[in-house]
């Protein structure tokens, strides 16, 4: 994983978009934003994703393909979404698998977009109430392994006036400012 402030520059999406001179960010700084961070090995990984599944209360899980053959037909309109701003009423939780690709997220109060490389070994947790927004990177595919505290969702909620209301997005910002 690694961390920066995305540049903003209007170009392809998948680019790293990242200054030059790199303006990183540790995990310490997305921890003050919610984001929490693990680095498992991909070979063996179960036992260790399990106990950080039991201990998060994480019950269900799912695999994701973000590739072309493993969403077919909805593979433009899955990345044009996935890549709108966005939050959700329930944690996000992925451990990629292979492949690799960018989320990024809204460093509150400030607002600016923190881009996080993520590749095989990383799991990222996005709280509830976090804008963010996913894409793939130029290698144009990401094995994940979701994980969720229910039953499996997925339900972006577009960013918007009405988001900003939401209950789950004021008690993020009430938390971590």
């Amino acid at each position: 994983m690694r961390a920066y402030y995305f540049d903003n520059e209007p170009t392809d999406q998948r680019l790293p978009h990242d200054y030059d001179p790199s303006r990183p960010v540790d995990v310490e700084t997305l921890g003050k934003i919610g984001v929490l961070y693990w680095k498992v090995p991909v070979e063996g990984y179960l036992p260790e994703i399990d106990a950080i599944a039991a201990k998060r209360n994480y019950k269900n899980r799912d695999t994701i393909n973000v590739t072309k053959e493993g969403l077919g037909d909805q593979y433009e309109a899955k990345i044009k979404s996935f890549f709108e701003e966005h939050m959700h009423e329930d944690e996000e939780i992925r451990y990629i698998l292979s492949g690799s690709g960018y989320f990024d997220v809204r460093e509150h109060p400030k607002d600016q977009w923190v881009r996080i490389a993520v590749a095989p070994g990383d799991l990222l947790v996005l709280p509830a109430g976090i804008y963010h927004r996913f894409t793939l990177d130029t290698e144009n595919k990401i094995q994940a392994l979701r994980l969720f505290k229910d039953e499996p969702k997925w339900t972006p909620l577009n960013r918007s006036s009405e988001t900003d209301g939401n209950t789950h997005r004021i008690d993020y910002r009430g938390y971590h400012i």
